[in-house]
């Protein structure tokens, strides 16, 4: 009779740990998710203040048609990006495309002064760093989400219930490490 408690306490154990085991890789799933969705959140706070951008140096710099295309097609390939990689890649496109559509700005004293052009200029830099910071937490939530996968007795139980590691938000190329310069103020 012993044996048949010592038994069940055990089994009731293991299902227990089971469970908690299924939920903490449910609630660091959810987080990684949640963190995405933020980043998804500031870039198309990112990609809509584009046009207008786009608008506003176009009546100052309407010979520049090549420029405002290459950023149009980039902010267009970046809104079709699905992964993280993705999207990285596609976002560091843009980012270099942004940073000619500035180069070009800089040639016009008038458009530096436009109030208009200024106030998004601070909104996209105030973008980007929010953009920065949600890719800090979501690559936090991932690095602890693959940690509880890859390490053990998750890395024995994640695989049969349906978890697999996440893809960090990364910039590949160097060049695309830092944000667009959007201060003319010189």
């Amino acid at each position: 009779m012993i044996w048949l408690i010592v038994l069940l306490a055990v089994v009731v154990a293991v299902v227990l740990i089971l469970i908690w085991l299924y939920n903490r890789f449910v609630r660091l799933r959810n987080r990684v998710d949640n963190a995405w969705a933020q980043i998804e959140v500031q870039l198309k706070r990112r990609w809509d203040l584009i046009p207008n951008l786009i608008e506003t140096v176009k009546g100052y710099a309407a010979h520049e048609r090549g420029t405002f295309e290459a950023v149009t097609q980039a902010r267009a390939n970046a809104q079709q990006a699905q992964t993280p990689a993705e999207t990285g890649a596609a976002e560091g496109i843009l980012s270099q495309a942004l940073g000619r559509l500035f180069a070009v700005a800089e040639a016009y004293p008038e458009l530096q002064a436009d109030e208009n052009f200024r106030q998004l200029q601070t909104e996209l830099a105030e973008t980007e760093n929010r953009i920065a910071v949600s890719r800090q937490v979501y690559n936090d939530s991932v690095l602890t989400y693959n940690n509880a996968v890859q390490t053990f007795p998750g890395v024995v139980l994640a695989g049969p219930f349906g978890f697999s590691i996440r893809e960090f938000f990364e910039v590949e190329v160097e060049a695309q490490r830092e944000p667009p310069r959007v201060d003319f103020s010189s």
